[in-house]
Formats: structure tokens, C-alpha cells, sequence
């Protein structure tokens, strides 16, 4: 039985920190990096899916990958996958994929030495036919509940989502939907998403299965589905009040929409976006944004809290990346490789500079007053997250391709980066401390 059975809508954070308190007095040992209690990172963008940083994060400003100056430790990742790392009691977990044995896994890393730990396969021979070159058959990130991990995966032309503990024992596997792209064969990128009891699973495509679903998270049950467009969509929900209100946001099929996540009735509707979005919805108290390319490219604002209509958009494309949302301002950096700061009000430039040459698919995260950007040449770049005027920090080279996103805890910022070594591609996961 669940510690959270009592207060199952209890906040996310609040919920997770009576795990820590449980296995602390149970004689457990709690293993969250440099473990910070305020510190873990329980799904895609954090438990606010904001991808926020807490408050009490301490950025290292300089590393050399090479050298190990400020590298606590990096750790060789067998496979490949473009899932971000979560951060929970019980230590770090991701998927990868290994193409060549046809397998689907979860990943257990201890966060302090970094040493592998386990590696629990989901899936054996069920890959999907083909997938986009810079996707991976590991994309979606784990969620985390305090006591259960969930990994979403696409396999056997299915998404399929599997509960397990953290000792790798299953709990309960559900096949959500069929998922055979016909168009486009890109794969899959959405990854699962937490609410109270249970866990949303976007699963939009071109065939009549597609919609986003909830599952019972105790079961895997369904507890409702939402018909969507048949068009393909790579986008997760995000799940957050806006003027009292509890709304689930996606964007894509040219449309922006908010749902009750309790229910999954349709709150509001406005026809704007572009048919494909890759990006996370971001926030402020009263607007949504969102930013797309395929195939009309463009960052959107609509208004969330009372008139929903589009409050101002651009042609600037960040097609597989999310923006950043911090206080009434909005930051981007497009595919070209230019860098942007908007007024969320009334979409005001408020700076523009060109940061490299372009290839991003990871998202910018705000962590010690900071953004962190990775793009997929493995620079590594730290930027003031302020909005009078650009100033650059650090540039940093680490490793030679970097596509999940980054994640920072405590005083460690978490990549998972690869290197080209021996004619091949090696991802590593590695955690950088001052």
C-alpha cells in the first residue's frame, strides 16, 4: 500500500519528501546525488514540469569533461536513448535502447559513486521498424511517485508503459494503445507525466488510436482517454494551475488546448500552432506559449486564465526543444542556433544573440539564476537568466553530441552526453560539481 494513500493529491514535492522522511527512519538509505531532500528530479521538467531547478541548486560554472576537473564522476551508458535522467531516493534511473540486441531497458545508476548499478530490461525484439535518425528508441523520460517508477516505451507498434520498483521488480505492464505512424516513421518521443493517482500518456499519431490517456496508477487501468487528431505529435503534457484553475496543455494539430486532468474534459480550444510540436507547454499566472516547425514554424501565446485567444506569435522555430518560461518573461533558443528573451505580455524582444551555429534537441533549464543550453555538438552553455541584457558565462565543450535534456540537483549538474570513441557513438551519464 502506498505511504500516499491517505493524501493522494498532495502535492508532488510535499509527497516525495515524506518518502525521503519514511526510508530515512526506517533505516533506508537515501541516495539523490548529494542528496538534497528539496533536490529530486521525479519526471520530464521536474515535479512542477516547469524545468526549474530548485531554489537551492548550486551551479558549477566550469568543468573539463576530459581532464575530470569538477566531474564527481561519469559513467559509461550501455545503448542509446534521448531520456533525461530522473533523480529520486533510490538513485538515478533512465531508459536506453541497444539496437544491435534488439532490447529496451531501464537503467539504475547510484548517484554518488555513479556506479551501474542494474540494468532491468522492459523489452526484447519488439523495436519499431524505423524511427527518425536523431530520434532514439529510448526517448520518453521515467516518472517517478515516490514509490513506483513508470517507463513509457514504443515497442511491438504499441506504446507501452510498465510499473516498477525501484529494485526493478514489475508491478503492473499496459499496453495504452496501437501506435504505427504511416507518414511520417519517426518514433516516439512523449514522455509519462504525474497527477495525483494517475499518469498521462500523450500518444498522438496518424491512425485511430490516437488521443492522450490516463491510467489508474496503482493498476495501469485506463481512467480516461481523450481523442485527438490523427497527426503525428511528439509533445508531453504539462499539468499546472493558471487563474485558479488546474489545466493539462498540450499544443500541436494546429491547435493549443487545455484539459481538466482530473477528468479530461476539454477546458478551451484555440486554432493556432502548427501540426507538429516536439516542446512542452510553458507558463506564466495568465499565458500559455509553445514553439514549433513542422510544417509552419513559430513560437505561439495564448492567453490562459478567462480569454483564451492568441495573444502574439513569431516565425522563430524551436521545433524539438521547449521554452523557458521564468517570471513574466520567456526564453528561447531556435534551431538556427540564436538565443531569444521575450516579454510574455506582449512578445517584446527584449534580447537576441547568436550562441552557435545550430543542432539543439535538448531544453534549456533554469538552475541557479542561470540557463543551462546543450546543444547536439556537446557545448554546454551558461547564460544569466535575466532580461536586461545577454550575458554569457560559460561555453563549455562536453562530449561531442548532447540530446536529452540536462538536469541539475544539489550542487550537480546531471548530462548525458556522447563521445565518439573507437569508430562508434558512447553515451555517458555524468554528474559536475564545483
Amino acid at each position: 500500500m502506498s505511504i500516499f494513500a491517505s493524501n493522494p493529491t498532495a502535492p508532488i514535492t510535499q509527497r516525495f519528501a515524506l518518502v525521503v522522511i519514511a526510508i530515512v527512519c526506517s533505516g533506508g538509505t537515501v541516495v539523490t546525488g548529494r542528496a538534497d531532500d528539496s533536490g529530486l528530479w521525479p519526471q520530464w521538467r521536474g515535479a512542477a514540469m516547469d524545468n526549474h531547478a530548485d531554489d537551492s541548486v548550486t551551479l558549477p560554472r566550469q568543468w573539463n569533461f576530459d581532464t575530470k576537473e569538477n566531474i564527481a564522476w561519469k559513467t559509461k551508458i550501455p545503448g542509446r536513448g534521448h531520456s533525461t535522467p530522473i533523480v529520486t531516493p533510490a538513485g538515478l534511473f533512465l531508459t536506453t535502447a541497444n539496437a544491435d540486441e534488439g532490447t529496451q531497458s531501464v537503467l539504475k545508476i547510484d548517484g554518488v559513486t555513479g556506479h551501474l548499478v542494474d540494468q532491468f530490461v522492459m523489452h526484447r525484439n519488439t523495436l519499431p521498424a524505423r524511427i527518425h535518425p536523431n530520434n532514439s528508441y529510448a526517448s520518453p523520460t521515467m516518472a517517478f511517485d515516490g514509490e513506483h517508477l513508470f517507463a513509457s516505451f514504443h515497442t511491438d507498434d504499441s506504446i507501452v508503459v510498465t510499473a516498477i520498483f525501484p529494485d526493478g521488480r514489475q508491478i503492473w505492464r499496459h499496453r495504452v494503445c496501437s501506435f504505427t505512424p504511416s507518414a511520417f516513421q519517426f518514433g516516439y518521443g512523449a514522455s509519462p507525466v504525474l497527477f495525483e493517482d494517475l499518469i498521462i500518456i500523450a500518444a498522438e499519431y496518424d491512425g485511430p488510436d490516437s488521443g492522450i490517456y490516463a491510467l489508474d496508477r496503482a493498476t495501469g487501468k485506463q481512467v480516461w482517454k481523450i481523442p485527438r487528431p490523427e497527426n503525428l505529435n511528439f509533445a508531453s503534457v504539462a499539468i499546472t494551475e493558471i487563474a485558479g484553475q488546474q489545466q493539462m496543455l498540450i499544443g500541436g494539430a494546429g491547435q493549443f488546448n487545455s484539459y481538466d486532468p482530473q477528468s479530461g474534459r476539454q477546458l478551451w480550444s484555440v486554432p493556432t500552432t502548427t501540426e507538429a510540436i516536439c516542446g512542452t507547454v510553458v507558463w506564466d499566472d495568465q499565458r500559455v506559449m509553445v514553439s514549433g516547425g513542422n510544417p509552419e514554424a513559430g513560437t505561439w501565446c495564448v492567453a490562459g486564465g478567462g480569454r483564451h485567444q492568441m495573444l502574439w506569435s513569431n516565425r522563430v522555430m524551436c521545433y524539438e526543444q521547449s521554452l523557458l518560461a521564468v517570471n513574466n518573461y520567456v526564453f528561447a533558443v531556435a534551431d538556427s542556433g540564436v538565443a531569444y528573451c521575450w516579454r510574455t505580455q506582449d512578445g517584446k524582444e527584449m534580447w537576441k544573440r547568436r550562441l552557435f551555429g545550430g543542432g539543439i534537441s535538448a531544453s534549456p533549464l533554469l538552475a541557479d539564476g542561470h540557463l543551462v543550453i546543450a546543444t547536439e555538438r556537446g557545448q554546454v552553455f551558461l547564460v544569466k537568466a535575466q532580461p536586461g541584457r545577454f550575458d554569457l558565462v560559460a561555453d563549455i565543450k562536453t562530449g561531442d553530441s548532447i540530446f536529452a535534456s540536462p538536469v541539475a540537483v544539489g550542487n550537480r549538474l546531471y548530462l548525458r552526453t556522447g563521445v565518439n570513441e573507437n569508430g562508434g557513438r558512447q553515451e555517458y551519464l555524468v554528474a559536475i560539481e564545483n
